[in-house]
């Protein structure tokens, strides 16, 4: 396992050509705010070299990213809601319960998959939430 880091947009290419180089076989991008304004440069990173890579988010699948798995975002929100009305009705954040996420979303780009020869299987194609053609 290799830990490689990019932090700005011009060291993502750099980055995606040292795992290349390293035979790293994929690559799974950690969930960063920067990285949301860099999408496109990841996932055309990623389409240059030919590396099957994991984002956190769907919008990088959306975009051309192979696979993302993650917290449903919309169910994210819907706990936050219920945080800000506990709040409103007078409870004390610290007094409320730790949540964390319960639904994840499989969101997976089919077009990506054959542009980098890789098949998916069936299995794993069922348990998607999202397949993009």
């Amino acid at each position: 396992m290799s830990i490689l880091s990019a932090s700005r947009a011009e060291e993502i290419d750099s980055t995606f050509a040292t795992a290349r180089k390293e035979s790293v076989d994929a690559l799974i991008i950690g969930d960063d705010s920067v990285f949301d304004t860099l999408i496109h440069d990841l996932v055309g990173a990623a389409a240059r070299y030919k590396i099957p890579t994991m984002y956190y988010d769907p919008d990088f699948v959306v975009a051309g990213g192979l696979i993302s798995y993650g917290p449903s975002l919309d169910e994210m929100a819907k706990q936050m809601g219920d945080y800000l009305g506990h709040i409103l009705e007078g409870a004390k954040p610290g007094d409320l319960p730790i949540q964390q996420p319960t639904k994840f979303e499989l969101a997976i780009n089919l077009a990506t998959a054959k542009s980098i020869g890789l098949n998916i299987p069936p299995s794993v194609l069922a348990d998607a939430n999202r397949v993009i053609e």
